[in-house]
């Protein structure tokens, strides 16, 4: 599978996802991602791809090497600039990072789009930076979500440590997840109490650790929340090597492959899944709408799906065909 999603960004990085007469005519978009390695954004490479074909537009796309990259990928889409794109379409690794490039993108009259909202509103509009819209899930309500799913599964009137693995330290998307779930809890489940909440870089191996130390100190530990999907696989290999498989309920976000997998096997309790495959889709298609002059909201939501084994068992929910 991560095959396929690394040949398919590489296929749209070169161009070849149109056909040379039609490349000749329709306007190219930059896309510049966070990065492949992560399954998150292997599937918003696809969306992306398929929004591309469905709008009738070429796509030019590029990922950094990683989400903890910030310098290379402003140095990527400074070049992307070269290419006169019709749109920018970029997920910064933070707040700010991606500012300088985005500012050129303003000055030549290039619409810029804030995929899957990693900018901070303040900070860009200090900045000097006008982005035409942002698209992305709301990450403060599927921080929620997941502890909605937590009180209901260790009952509202549940007691016991709680753990908190949140993304890059200065990423937007990882504050907000962590400050919906921890906000929630303590309205649905104020007996689950949260007694550590630190950044695991979306690292599994660092999420893995933490679980670790934070077992050592909390023997007692109930529950476990991670930002990505990507670091709640990373505890639930401490929660299974520690003994404690099934009786810890450890719940991610994105609804990765990976995730989806480990769901199905019994292993992850949960996943909010964000859908970046429709997402991919929409943000294509936004912009094509406002640079045909039409308008759209500032600020456009994708849904998400908690993914639990009997939702993936019943098949049933439509939003499951964006789960890639």
């Amino acid at each position: 599978m991560q095959r396929r999603i690394l040949l398919l960004a590489a296929a749209v990085s070169a161009g070849l996802a149109v056909p040379p007469a039609a490349r000749a005519a329709a306007p190219t978009y930059a896309v510049l991602l966070k990065t492949l390695s992560n399954p998150f954004w292997g599937a918003m490479a696809q969306g992306i791809a398929a929004g591309g074909k469905a709008s009738g537009v070429a796509i030019f796309q590029q990922a950094a090497a990683s989400d903890q990259a910030a310098e290379q990928e402003l140095n990527i889409c400074n070049t992307m600039l070269e290419r006169k794109p019709a749109a920018l379409i970029a997920s910064a690794i933070n707040s700010s990072n991606l500012l300088p490039c985005m500012k050129q993108a303003n000055a030549q009259h290039i619409p810029v789009v804030d995929l899957d909202a990693n900018l901070d509103p303040a900070i860009t509009a200090k900045a000097g930076v006008k982005v035409a819209f942002t698209i992305g899930s709301d990450n403060i309500a599927a921080g929620a979500k997941a502890a909605d799913f937590m009180a209901a599964r260790l009952g509202k009137t549940a007691t016991g440590p709680v753990l908190v693995i949140e993304g890059l330290a200065g990423n937007i998307t990882g504050e907000q997840r962590a400050q919906g779930f921890r906000t929630e809890l303590a309205k649905v489940a104020p007996g689950l109490k949260v007694v550590a909440s630190l950044p695991g870089d979306w690292d599994a191996n660092k999420a893995a650790n933490i679980t670790n130390d934070t077992l050592t100190r909390s023997p007692g530990l109930v529950a476990i929340f991670a930002a990505n999907d990507t670091m709640a696989l990373g505890a639930v290999e401490s929660v299974f090597a520690a003994g404690k498989g099934g009786k810890i309920v450890v719940v991610g976000v994105d609804g990765t492959s990976a995730g989806v997998k480990s769901i199905k096997a019994g292993r992850l309790s949960a996943s909010v899944a964000q859908l970046p495959y429709l997402e991919g889709i929409e943000a294509v298609a936004n912009v094509k709408k406002i640079l045909a002059g039409g308008t759209v909201p500032s600020v456009i939501h994708v849904p998400t799906v908690l993914l639990t084994q009997a939702v993936l068992k019943a098949g049933t929910d439509p939003l499951l065909q964006y789960v890639k």
